[in-house]
């Protein structure tokens, strides 16, 4: 029984949110993934969710994976009416706010994958800091969220 009790804790603790937190840092991750991409894609994303409980500006400097051979920090411009990605040197995260990764701006971009990744396998990515602070994290690949349906337009002059 207490085995078994121990299996099912261990599951419990491997479908939780991801929200790290570096023992002296004021900066916390949370709702950290992997894109999970279809097969024979050598690239995939990272999303995330970084809040600085401090009072000081920090910036994300860098991210790193044994997964891939590059780790690069990317955001969206819109060049001309096209969408692209372009690398950036740091991600800015403001005082008492946060640096929001997510699909269409910010990312993780992990480029020359080793090996396909599977949903659910968890992915180490290591995030360096403008102090010179690291935090080391177990991404989950999961699949992309489908984006929510707009509400409908109200009925005009009923409201």
């Amino acid at each position: 029984m207490p085995a078994q009790l121990s299996a099912l804790a261990l599951a419990a603790l491997l479908v939780l949110p991801v929200a790290v937190t570096a023992a002296d840092s004021n900066l916390v991750v949370s709702d950290a993934y992997v894109r999970l991409m279809p097969p024979g894609t050598t690239t995939s994303l990272a999303f995330m969710s970084i809040s600085n409980r401090s009072g000081s500006d920090r910036r994300l400097l860098q991210a790193a994976s044994p997964v891939a051979r590059t780790v690069e920090l990317h955001t969206h411009i819109d060049d001309h009416g096209v969408m692209r990605m372009r690398q950036v040197a740091a991600i800015d995260i403001p005082a008492g706010g946060r640096a929001e990764l997510r699909s269409g701006g910010y990312h993780v971009m992990l480029i020359g994958l080793r090996q396909p990744l599977q949903e659910g396998e968890r992915v180490p990515l290591t995030l360096r800091f403008d102090d010179g602070s690291t935090q080391k994290l177990e991404v989950p690949v999961r699949r992309p969220q489908p984006a929510l349906a707009a509400e409908p337009p109200a009925a005009p002059g009923k409201h």
